[in-house]
């Protein structure tokens, strides 16, 4: 196992390589000028040498590219032109809002999308299987941009005043401040990489509110998560619950399900023991895939809600040729669309031996 963990680690070097330089390459192919962006479109062909000049754009590719590899190995992902302060600080205060809309998405749509997988394949073609299969398809077809307007106007207008209601965005009800982790653990004079993770994680609302015991912090941005993720959760939910169907059926027709309901045991017990464990494989692939959905579509869901994740800071990014941010954030996601990836080869031969054996 320790072998089979140690190569896949290797392995994943050469694609990180290339996941930079693609990285890289995509920031130098974005249309327009960083110089009219900053500082408008009529700005002088002198003026935007001299920007060009004090910010190293005019220096050979093969240069900025070296430069850029120096700068990710002692942890500079560069400056932010429109903001004036470091990627990495950006990335402490936007990462971690996306960060904790991923995971309560993604603890929505597993368990939901295992049930209805489960529920569909012991009622197959029921009507409860076809009902299921339909809300699954339902949920694949309509887009975040759509979905999330129609959820804000039946959550936060036409049930406002109610128990359901939810706020429409945003991450805490106006007028609610958080208490920063350093303040409340007095590591105000903590720096470096130890503050840089604490004030990450105190950007987490609702870790913040519990690490705090601010349970006021942690009810209301539990509250403002809610709508997001679900609306994030839906297409991730229902690719879950349709590969789950599929897998659990194709192992409920094996010898040894037979042989295990020939000897008397419920069909709970058969799903449970046997058709459950052996039917996860592409479970566990599809819910790897779609972490990186999950990245992808927290852009539209961000935008839609009024939330400043990463998905806005690469908007913005791209709106304003700010190329470093761009580089950044996305450079950062496809590391842990690839760390997920990764999880998922090591999961695949934790649950099958056969995987690390051959």
């Amino acid at each position: 196992m320790t072998r089979y963990i140690v190569r896949r680690l290797l392995l994943t070097i050469p694609v990180l390589l290339g996941i930079i330089t693609l990285v890289f390459i995509m920031g130098h192919l974005l249309p327009g000028s960083q110089c009219a962006a900053i500082l408008g479109e009529h700005t002088s062909p002198e003026a935007c040498a001299a920007y060009d000049h004090a910010h190293g754009f005019d220096r050979p590719v093969l240069v900025q590219y070296v430069d850029f590899l120096a700068g990710l190995l002692h942890g500079d992902l560069g400056t932010s032109i429109k903001a004036s302060q470091p990627v990495t600080d950006l990335l402490v205060s936007r990462l971690p809002m996306t960060i904790e809309l991923a995971f309560y998405a993604l603890l929505i749509a597993i368990p939901a999308g295992v049930l209805l997988g489960i529920i569909s394949a012991r009622k197959r073609n029921s009507s409860v299987d076809v009902g299921t299969m339909a809300f699954a398809n339902l949920g694949v077809s309509i887009p975040i941009f759509v979905l999330g307007p129609i959820a804000i106007f039946i959550f936060a207008i036409l049930l406002k005043g109610s128990p359901f209601a939810l706020p429409p965005g945003g991450r805490l009800t106006p007028g609610l401040d958080p208490t920063p982790l350093a303040t409340a653990w007095g590591l105000q004079g903590v720096q470096g990489p130890v503050r840089g993770v604490v004030d990450f994680v105190s950007n987490i609302y609702t870790l913040n509110g519990i690490l705090t015991l601010r349970w006021d912090i942690f009810a209301d941005a539990f509250r403002h998560m809610i709508l997001p993720a679900i609306v994030l959760a839906t297409v991730p939910l229902a690719i879950i619950a349709r590969i789950t169907r599929s897998s659990l059926l194709d192992v409920m027709g094996r010898e040894y399900i037979r042989t295990a309901q020939a000897k008397g045991l419920t069909d709970r017990a058969v799903v449970r023991r046997h058709g459950l464990p052996n039917s996860m494989l592409p479970v566990i692939t599809i819910i790897g895939i779609q972490l990186g959905g999950l990245l992808a579509g927290a852009v539209l869901t961000e935008t839609v809600f009024g939330l400043a994740g990463v998905g806005r800071a690469i908007t913005e990014g791209i709106q304003s040729r700010d190329y470093a941010v761009v580089q950044g954030f996305v450079l950062v996601i496809a590391i842990g669309y690839l760390l997920a990836n990764l999880i998922v080869d090591i999961s695949y031969a934790w649950l099958d031996p056969r995987v690390r054996l051959q």
